[in-house]
């Protein structure tokens, strides 16, 4: 089931963007918003998403919640699609 979600919360262009964002630097959902047209809201609902499928954390700093990148689902995927493919160097588990 983890990987179903994974590969859910991927599927869409605007969580893909967020976890670009997010490969920079851990934001608040205050500052995420402010690169998407869509309401906060929205951005709310696709860092849940995110967040169910294991690909963010987020900590809680006063009023703020920042959000930053969890690797290690996206390293587990990539491993994944490596064997699938029949790789048989497995470089991703570094």
């Amino acid at each position: 089931m983890a990987m179903q979600n994974t590969l859910h919360a991927l599927a869409d262009p605007t969580r893909r963007e967020i976890l670009n964002l997010l490969k920079q630097s851990r934001m608040s959902a205050g500052d995420i918003v402010k690169y998407f047209s869509i309401s906060g809201a929205a951005i709310s609902r696709h860092l849940s998403v995110l967040k169910e499928a294991g690909l963010i954390r987020d900590e809680r700093e006063g009023k703020f919640i920042y959000y930053e990148l969890n690797a290690t689902v996206l390293e587990e995927i990539m491993l994944w699609i490596s064997e699938l493919k029949g790789d048989t160097k497995n470089d991703y588990t570094k």
